[in-house]
C-alpha cells in the first residue's frame, strides 16, 4: 500500500524509547544471555527496517521474525546479524534461506526430511531451530519418537547446522503460573532427549524475562517491550508489574481537515448512528479503518488541541468524526493514541476500549500510515 504522505495522518516512533528499553533489558539479562530482538510484522507496527538497524547499534544480538521475507527486508537492509523466521516457512524457500544466512524453523521430521531433499543440489547448509511445542498448540515437536528420530537425522546429515531449539509460553504474562510450569517440565523433558549440541537453547521472551521467570535460557526473545509494553496487558486488568521500565514509543497522529456545525436533529456518518440533541461543532480527521483504526472505536475520546473529544458516529475507511466542545481551526493536531502512558487516550486505553491487546492495537496500523522517526 502507498504511504500517504500527502496527508496529515502518522505513526510517530520514538527511537529514544526503543534505545532505552534496549538498555533496560541488557541490563537485566543473566550472565551471557543475548537479546534477539522480535520484529515481526513492521515490528508490531512500529516499522522493522528502522527499529532493527537502532536496535542492532543499540546492542541487539540478532532478531527474530515471523516469516522468511521480513528476513529478506533486513538483509536487503544491510541488517548482517542473525535473524530468526518463527513460522513454518515452505521447504522450496529452503535454499534461499540459506543463501541469505537466514535460520528456519523445524516444525516437525516431515518438514526436516522436505528441506534436506531441497538442500541436496546445492552445496549449500541452512541453519535451523528445532521447535518444541509444550503446550501452545500451535507448531513443533511434541512426541518423543518424533523428536528422536529428528535428532538421529541430523547426526547422519551435513545439510543443516542445529543453530537453536526452542519453545514458547502460552501464559508467561500470567500471574498463575500453573501452565506455564507444565510447559518447562514439557520442554526439559524433549531438551533431555537431544542428541545434537544447538548453539542456542532459548524460551525467554519478553515476559518471561521481564516477569524474572528464571528459566534458563541463552537468548531473550524481546518482542513486545521493545516497544515499551507490557507483556501482561489484557482487556481491562491491571498489568503486572515489570522489573524493567518500559517506555512506550509509538503515537499515532493526525490534525483536523474541517470544522463545521450541524443542527439539532442532523446524524453523524454511516447509518447516523449518532444524532445531534443540539447545534454541535463536528470536526473531521483524515483517517479511518483502512488505517487500522477500526470501527470500534467509536466512543473513544481522541485529544484535539488541548481537549479531550469523543469520536461521534461511525469511523469511516478514510475519516471520523469528533464532538468538539468549541470551534477549532483546521489544522488543529489529533492525537489518538498516545505514547504517554499517563494519558487517557494511551494504547493500553485504546486497546481496552475495543476489547483488545494492545498487539493488535499498534499492528493494525497500516501501512497507509508513514512512519515517522524521532529522535534518530
Amino acid at each position: 500500500m502507498v504511504p500517504g504522505i500527502h496527508r496529515p495522518a502518522a505513526v510517530r516512533v520514538d527511537l529514544d524509547a526503543i534505545r532505552q528499553n534496549i538498555k533496560q533489558e541488557l541490563n537485566h539479562l543473566e550472565p551471557g544471555q543475548k537479546l534477539f530482538a522480535v520484529v515481526k510484522a513492521n515490528a508490531y507496527g512500529h516499522g522493522a527496517v528502522k527499529v532493527a538497524q537502532v536496535a542492532a547499534k543499540a546492542g541487539a544480538a540478532g532478531f527474530c521474525v515471523a516469516i522468511l521475507d521480513e528476513a529478506l527486508e533486513l538483509r536487503r537492509a544491510g541488517i548482517v546479524q542473525p535473524i530468526l523466521v518463527l513460522g513454518v516457512t515452505p521447504v522450496e524457500y529452503a535454499m534461499l534461506a540459506a543463501a541469505n544466512g537466514v535460520s528456519l524453523t523445524v516444525p516437525d521430521l516431515a518438514w526436516l526430511k522436505a528441506a534436506a531433499q531441497n538442500l541436496a543440489a546445492s552445496d549449500l547448509q541452512l541453519k535451523i531451530h528445532l521447535a518444541v511445542d509444550s503446550g501452545m498448540g500451535r507448531i513443533g515437536f511434541s512426541s518423543d519418537d518424533e523428536f528422536v528420530a529428528a535428532n538421529d537425522f541430523l547426526l547422519t546429515n551435513q545439510n543443516f547446522i542445529v543453530e537453536g531449539l526452542f519453545t514458547h509460553f502460552a501464559s508467561a504474562d500470567s500471574s498463575d503460573d500453573t501452565y506455564f510450569k507444565q510447559q518447562v517440565v514439557r520442554f526439559n523433558h524433549l531438551k533431555g532427549l537431544l542428541k545434537v549440541k544447538p548453539k542456542w537453547i532459548h524460551v525467554d521472551n519478553t515476559a518471561a524475562s521481564v516477569f524474572d521467570k528464571k528459566i534458563p535460557s541463552d537468548l531473550v526473545r524481546f518482542g513486545i517491550g521493545l516497544y515499551g509494553l507490557n507483556p501482561s496487558s489484557n482487556p481491562n486488568s491491571e498489568d503486572l508489574s515489570t522489573k524493567i521500565k518500559l517506555h512506550p514509543a509509538l503515537s499515532f497522529e493526525s490534525e483536523l481537515v474541517q470544522v463545521h456545525t450541524i443542527h439539532q436533529g442532523q446524524g453523524v456518518g454511516y447509518g447516523s448512528t449518532y444524532i445531534a440533541d443540539q447545534d454541535q461543532i463536528i470536526g473531521t480527521v483524515p483517517v479511518g479503518y483502512a488505517d487500522g483504526f477500526i470501527r470500534k472505536f467509536q466512543g473513544f475520546k481522541v485529544k484535539v488541541g488541548d481537549e479531550y473529544c469523543p469520536i461521534v458516529g461511525r469511523v469511516c475507511m478514510d475519516q471520523l468524526m469528533v464532538l468538539l466542545p468549541h470551534e477549532m481551526p483546521a489544522g488543529t493536531k489529533v492525537v489518538l493514541i498516545s505514547n504517554d502512558p499517563t494519558t487517557p487516550n494511551n494504547i493500553k486505553a485504546a486497546a481496552d476500549y475495543v476489547d483488545s491487546i494492545h498487539y493488535e492495537v499498534a499492528c493494525l496500523l497500516d501501512d497507509r500510515l508513514p512512519r515517522i522517526y524521532d529522535h534518530e
